[in-house]
């Protein structure tokens, strides 16, 4: 069997891969991958849960209390870009190594802020605890280096849906966790940044001992041999590979738009569920269901993407959350279509995020694959943070049903660049469905 190694030019080397061993290494790093995002993707609704109460407490008014989340949104956004420089220099496992350990500073910041009572230094770690946010959005990209182009949005989803396990458990063991510090000096509300410090730093460990060979430079060992040099893997190389691609582009926006328009809806649900007579039990449920959506149907949507084109998906999705945003805007008193809207909002999510990472990772050249998934979770943070920012006000001002109206409307353009790609720029179906 012949074994393929990258060139000299390459900054770091994988070690000699066999190609017969390569769907082996596949499946070892997504169960490496998918243990990590169980056990890191715990790490944070554990604390953000808590987040708007402990910036309250902290700061002395209600006010500040969305300043904790928007930091650590904030943090998520602007550690994007360094971190896939990092990644794209030196391979995935150094740059989900240190995203974590950053986490895990950024954790313990917020506990030493918490019980000194300094909230510019809750800031600072809340903003470095959002590392951890972009580690576990980098795993999936990391999934996708040695799949096969036919099967790359199915290792993508796969990777998706296993943050179901921390998005569901994480809020629930908040409580347990402040209360496991009752009676210290770290205040109740700070107790789950211990444990999500504790959680990174072994997740961290996790990748940094069992990623091995590196995924990405084991792709890039495998790619043409015009791709091994280390032209092409700059930043701006990433940017450029965005302009000159139709479909990256598109998948760009994509990603950018689902995430936004789901954010939101998502965060101002339980203010309009609470102004109809919800309890905080049945908010619980209605959230419950749409992280369901976001997540555990996330391998339906990879294989979809797969077998019928990233094109058609993107269009499932720009449907799904059309009709998310109609049924939660004009629910009213009836829980039960908020519910359903909802959970369709989260499927509309999860339909646009897989088949969105798929087409970016298909649209760009291998050396510029790493910076471009790191622009695209900068643009996809950024876009939402201000959406969120924007939502309170258009629900304060014009209404929930106003704020749905203006997330689909957000849809629109990505639906025409959709059609646009597909008219302008056709591909084979099996082209589409991972080339």
């Amino acid at each position: 069997m012949c074994a393929v190694t990258a060139s000299p030019g390459t900054e770091r080397t994988a070690p000699p891969v066999a190609a017969a061993d390569l769907p082996r290494l596949q499946r070892r790093t997504s169960a490496v991958l998918i243990a990590a995002q169980m056990l890191g993707g715990l790490g944070v609704p554990i604390s953000i849960a808590l987040a708007p109460v402990l910036a309250t407490e902290v700061s002395g008014t209600e006010a500040m209390s969305g300043f904790a989340s928007t930091a650590s949104v904030i943090g998520t956004a602007l550690l994007s870009l360094p971190l896939a420089a990092l990644m794209t220099a030196r391979g995935r496992r150094p740059g989900l190594v240190l995203a974590y350990a950053i986490g895990a500073a950024g954790a313990a910041l917020v506990v030493l802020a918490a019980t000194i009572r300094n909230f510019p230094l809750l800031l600072v770690g809340m903003a470095a605890f959002g590392a951890a946010s972009s580690a576990n959005l980098q795993a999936r990209f990391a999934a996708a280096d040695l799949a096969a182009p036919d099967r790359r949005a199915r290792a993508i989803s796969v990777v998706v849906w296993a943050s179901t396990i921390g998005a569901v458990l994480g809020p629930n063991l908040s409580a347990p966790a402040g209360h496991s510090f009752a009676g210290t000096s770290i205040p109740e509300t700070a107790g789950p940044f211990v444990w999500a410090g504790a959680v990174f730093v072994l997740t961290g460990t996790l990748i940094g001992v069992l990623l091995r060979p590196d995924p990405l430079l084991t792709a890039r060992a495998l790619a043409a041999p015009g791709e091994q040099t280390g032209a092409g893997r700059s930043l701006r190389a990433g940017f450029t590979a965005v302009r000159e691609s139709p479909r990256a582009r598109l998948a760009l926006l994509t990603v950018a738009v689902s995430h936004t328009t789901m954010v939101s809806i998502m965060v101002m649900t339980p203010v309009d569920l609470g102004h109809h007579g919800a309890d905080l039990e049945l908010v619980g449920l209605v959230i419950s269901g749409h992280i369901a959506g976001m997540f555990a149907f996330s391998p339906v949507m990879g294989w979809l993407a797969d077998r019928i084109g990233r094109l058609s998906v993107i269009g499932l999705a720009a449907g799904l959350l059309s009709v998310a945003a109609l049924l939660a805007g004009t629910a009213g008193p009836s829980h039960a279509q908020s519910a359903l809207g909802l959970f369709l909002l989260g499927l509309g999510w999860s339909a646009g995020m897989v088949s969105g990472s798929a087409l970016l990772t298909d649209s760009v050249p291998q050396p510029a694959r790493a910076a471009v998934q790191g622009l695209s979770d900068l643009t996809m943070n950024a876009a939402a943070g201000l959406g969120g920012a924007a939502a309170g006000l258009v629900m304060a001002r014009a209404g929930y049903g106003w704020l749905n109206a203006i997330g689909a409307a957000l849809l629109l353009p990505m639906a025409a660049l959709a059609l646009f790609t597909a008219r302008r720029h056709p591909v084979p179906a099996q082209a589409d469905a991972g080339a």
